[in-house]
């Protein structure tokens, strides 16, 4: 049997050689450093899955002219309408990851995907979360001849009298819609829902007895209420709000309940840590302004910042609320 005989290293090559390799893997380790570094080089697209002019688009405007100004280069805010934000969402998905393309989600994402299970787009595994950026207060409103005034007394009517009343939202499977639910599946209250287009149109319909209840944004609503046309019985969140403070929150009434839309900042799945951190830094600081406070509240806002690996957690824990509402109320989507 023939034995091949390598020749053995010199010690000079040998050092020679662990040092290239040592270089290159220092190289390596540093290239996602440098590159978060120059970044940001050129504008920066934040997508919203809605037309100009409602409260999300008012949101990434707020939030995008900011950004501009901390990251140095144009956050532009594309829209890209339809499906609940889903079309928005499947052009995030698929583009580069490398931080120049954003989305501005809200919850609404997350309920649509329980809804359609079916649509490739999944919002826990086909983004990166950024930053939670704001919630949007929801507020309960009746007619001025409801017999109720204050949370408890609005349970206590609505479990008193199973099928009596009805109550409107913006559409099956809004928030509005499942935290509406999630209030009679806490009571064992019985109410049907009537879906609106929105609180454009509830509402009037409130004000003028064409429906008893109304689940819309507290902007909305407290307009109305502060001109006596209707009355604001219940926030659904738990914080009480400039110019509403004598709007209790239902956790008054039900302990720990809490629904409100959340606004949160995606990237596309795969994106650097590096970048997510540098953008994540920069909504921190934009929101700890008092001047996005101010501009916030204007929109009937509250900042609401998470770090990347908090908003991933909360967005988890929100999918599952959801989840859990749908199967036990037996929530359809539209046309299923």
């Amino acid at each position: 049997m023939q034995t091949t005989h390598f020749p053995t290293m010199k010690p000079s090559r040998r050092r020679a050689v662990c040092a290239a390799a040592a270089a290159l893997a220092l190289a390596a380790l540093a290239a996602p450093a440098a590159w978060a570094q120059k970044y940001p080089e050129r504008p920066i697209r934040l997508v919203v899955g809605y037309s100009a002019g409602g409260g999300v688009d008012a949101a990434a405007r707020l939030l995008g002219a900011r950004l501009s100004t901390a990251l140095g280069q144009q956050v532009v805010v594309e829209n890209r309408t339809g499906a609940t934000g889903l079309i928005a969402a499947d052009l995030v998905s698929k583009a580069a990851p490398d931080g120049y393309t954003l989305m501005l989600g809200d919850s609404a994402l997350l309920i649509a995907k329980l809804l359609q299970p079916k649509i490739a787009i999944d919002p826990l595994t086909s983004f990166k979360p950024v930053a939670g950026a704001f919630v949007s207060p929801l507020m309960i409103v009746t007619g001025n001849d409801f017999p109720a005034r204050t949370p408890k007394d609005f349970i206590a009517e609505l479990k008193a009298h199973p099928g009596r009343y009805s109550f409107a939202t913006s559409g099956v499977g809004t928030v509005q819609h499942l935290g509406f639910e999630m209030l009679k599946q806490r009571t064992g209250s019985f109410v049907l829902h009537v879906p609106y287009r929105g609180a454009a149109q509830i509402v009037p319909d409130v004000v003028g007895g064409q429906v008893p209840i109304g689940v819309v944004s507290a902007t909305a609503g407290m307009a109305q209420a502060k001109a006596g046309k209707l009355r604001a019985v219940a926030l659904m969140n738990t914080a009480r709000l400039e110019g509403a403070e004598d709007v209790a929150p239902l956790s008054d009434a039900l302990p720990g309940f809490d629904v409100a839309p959340r606004l949160f900042v995606l990237a596309p799945a795969g994106t650097p840590d590096d970048i997510v951190e540098r953008l994540s830094t920069a909504v921190k600081n934009v929101l700890d302004t008092p001047e996005a406070a101010t501009a916030a509240a204007a929109q009937g806002m509250l900042r609401a910042y998470a770090g990347p690996a908090q908003l991933r957690s909360a967005l988890s824990d929100e999918t599952a609320r959801w989840k859990g509402i749908i199967a036990d109320q037996r929530i359809v989507a539209e046309g299923n």
